[in-house]
């Protein structure tokens, strides 16, 4: 009986929460204090700025003048409207865009990372395309294909939102691929060798192991990225596809008022941030792992 009281109050013991001691108290105490120390310094610095930048626009002498074309209510309600379904066809291009990119970005980076002889000549050519698109700007990529393949008059009239997606798509897969080249190398070869000592095949390998592994490594790259495509799907209005900055074009042309191209810029914000805002998380959430040495 007594064997078992003992045990019984030994168990209760080890399972109890143990007493925090005065020096950790302290401590906790001072880190609180730090961060509410943080938090109010952020808070006023943040206040004082604002002030100083609404201050120095209302003395600006051309305030006005700016105030009545950039941010014009009456505009904004008007071209809010048509400014929205142009962003519309962005939304549309973006999302095929992206499906494009990673399926040829991927097909890229496991070329250029093939060590297979026969490969060869692909490994040139992707590193060629690589390197060639990556220099020429956006723009002059848009420029090229979307008044480029109608030219050759091989597919007749061919909607400016399919040239301007085959631009991005092209434009943005070299980067990826880059990107994604880089996470292939960054997995460890025992990885690769444990999986075929287990009997999977190459291809099981780099499905199963290699893949997964650099797309977590590369993922805030790849974010980064993302985001980027999300702006540059509005350079596709130089090809005449009446997209949000199209839109806001042809309001601008019949007003002489500026503020549509701000409702333009603040929708492409609006879709951006919920993005940036997951790709801040998820970077924290990669260094905090680190740093803890590597514990889920």
């Amino acid at each position: 009986m007594v064997d078992s009281q003992s045990t019984h109050d030994s168990a209760a013991g080890a399972s109890s929460t143990p007493p925090v001691s005065e020096i950790e108290l302290s401590r906790r105490d001072y880190r609180r204090k730090q961060q509410l120390k943080s938090v109010v310094t952020s808070l006023v610095s943040t206040i004082v700025l604002a002030i100083i930048v609404v201050t120095g626009l209302k003395m600006s002498p051309g305030w006005p003048r700016v105030k009545q074309t950039f941010f014009s209510p009456e505009y904004f309600v008007k071209s809010l409207p048509k400014t929205i379904d142009g962003l519309w066809l962005n939304l549309q291009v973006l999302v095929v865009a992206v499906i494009g990119v990673a399926i040829f970005a991927t097909l890229i980076a496991l070329v250029r990372t093939s060590k297979n002889p026969v490969m060869f000549p692909l490994r040139v050519l992707a590193a060629l395309y690589t390197t060639v698109m990556r220099g020429i700007p956006m723009i002059v990529v848009l420029y090229l294909i979307g008044f480029g393949i109608p030219g050759l008059g091989l597919f007749g009239r061919i909607n400016p939102a399919i040239l301007g997606t085959i631009a991005v798509i092209m434009g943005y897969s070299a980067y990826v691929a880059e990107v994604l080249r880089a996470g292939f190398n960054d997995v460890h070869p025992s990885q690769r060798a444990s999986a075929r000592s287990l009997g999977l095949t190459a291809g099981q390998t780099t499905r199963m192991i290699v893949i997964p592994q650099a797309l977590r490594k590369v993922a805030p790259a790849l974010m980064n990225d993302f985001i980027s495509m999300q702006k540059d799907v509005g350079l596709i209005s130089v090809l005449g596809a009446v997209d949000a900055v199209r839109a806001a074009q042809i309001e601008v042309a019949s007003s002489y008022n500026f503020t549509p191209y701000v409702v333009a810029s603040l929708l492409f914000i609006l879709m951006s941030v919920p993005f940036i805002l997951l790709n801040d998380w998820y970077t924290a959430r990669l260094r905090k792992r680190e740093l803890s040495g590597g514990t889920v």
